[in-house]
């Protein structure tokens, strides 16, 4: 059962066990999608193909279960998560070689984007997602798994990088992720986001969400996306995604915050966030409502901060939640953020079963 208080403008919620972040946010942005849950927030969305847009960087996830040998070869850790170096770049091949392999279409947004569209099942495609590949093989076993998902990905194709991947190495209980970004760092607005057809699908949609990675690769394509729902009066929702993004791409984060209606974050990304803007305080409820009164271009809607700790509470800093909430709805969607992460946490990868057993 989760179990809920409030402090001034911050909300907490227990969940009923450890998850992700990547599931909470995006189970959250499903739930928002819901008719009626955010009374004057979301103007009653329905399910409709495009309501929900992606934009970020594609990884096709090749999961193996391996041996000791392969770990020692290329000097992996059992348990690691690491970006691939010139050493690494024949391991993705020798995965699919030597052992049975599983792809599915991975990457933070891509992810959070999948795992949207299994919560809300019908219509398909609910989800659109942009992002860059390699014309390759991986490039077209990417997109058959972002289809076998129902995701509507419209990836920009250039052959000057591969596809990006990300291997998982299973042995026992532990994994060992290696991933190269590759094409992933190759997104070009004016080559794709700019293109007519695509900024079509772009203004369809009622709820954008961007993972912070992104703010490495494309500054200007999430601008004009967060403009766009800014001046429309529509949903952005950015993840801070890790550390490193507040401390080496803090101008091009705050760049974009103005813009942000919803922001994600765990409680080590808040801590290094809380640091880099001096709010003088480690307190998680403090930097979520000192997160939530940055300055904001659309003053139509409060800022809603969302704050996961692992198995501990949640934390949600808001402006006014009598105009914002009906029927308690935000704790309907950490209730389904925690029934999907429990789910997903339990399997390999971002995989899940069919249909979701969720209420």
């Amino acid at each position: 059962m989760i179990k809920s208080s409030f402090v001034k403008t911050t909300w907490t919620l227990r969940p009923v066990n450890s998850y992700k972040n990547g599931t909470m946010l995006s189970v959250v942005i499903a739930a928002m999608l819901k008719p009626g849950y955010l009374r004057g927030f979301c103007c009653f969305l329905s399910f409709s193909p495009n309501s929900l847009f992606g934009m970020g960087n594609p990884l096709l996830d090749i999961i193996a279960v391996v041996d000791k040998d392969l770990l020692d070869k290329y000097t992996l850790k059992a348990n690691d998560v690491i970006l691939a170096e010139d050493k690494h770049k024949a391991l993705f091949d020798e995965l699919v070689k030597k052992f049975k392999v599983e792809y599915h279409a991975g990457g933070a947004t891509q992810n959070s984007i999948k795992v949207a569209q299994w919560m809300i099942q019908e219509p398909h495609n609910v989800g659109t997602f942009f992002g860059c590949i390699g014309k390759d093989k991986f490039g077209e076993i990417l997109k058959q798994k972002a289809e076998e998902a129902h995701i509507d990905a419209h990836y920009y194709e250039q052959d000057e990088e591969p596809t990006g991947t990300c291997a998982a190495c299973i042995t026992g209980d532990n994994r060992s992720l290696v991933a190269n970004l590759a094409a992933a760092n190759c997104y070009k607005k004016d080559k794709h986001l700019d293109l007519e057809e695509n900024w079509k699908l772009v203004e369809k949609a009622k709820v954008y969400y961007i993972a912070g990675f992104f703010l490495t690769v494309s500054l200007e394509s999430i601008l004009k996306v967060a403009k766009h729902a800014s001046e429309n009066n529509k949903l952005f929702c950015l993840n801070l995604s890790a550390p490193f993004i507040s401390q080496f791409f803090k101008d091009n984060l705050m760049q974009v915050m103005p813009y942000v209606d919803v922001l994600f974050g765990n409680e080590t990304e808040a801590a290094t966030f809380a640091k880099e803007q001096d709010f003088e305080t480690k307190d998680i409820k403090e930097i979520a409502k000192k997160a939530q009164a940055l300055p904001k271009v659309n003053t139509k809607r409060q800022r809603i901060v969302v704050l996961t700790q692992g198995k501990e509470e949640t934390v949600m800093a808001l402006g006014f939640l009598s105009e914002l909430v009906q029927e308690k709805p935000l704790d309907q969607c950490v209730k389904a953020a925690h029934y999907s992460a429990n789910v997903i946490i339990r399997r390999v990868g971002c995989t899940f079963p069919e249909k979701p057993d969720f209420n």
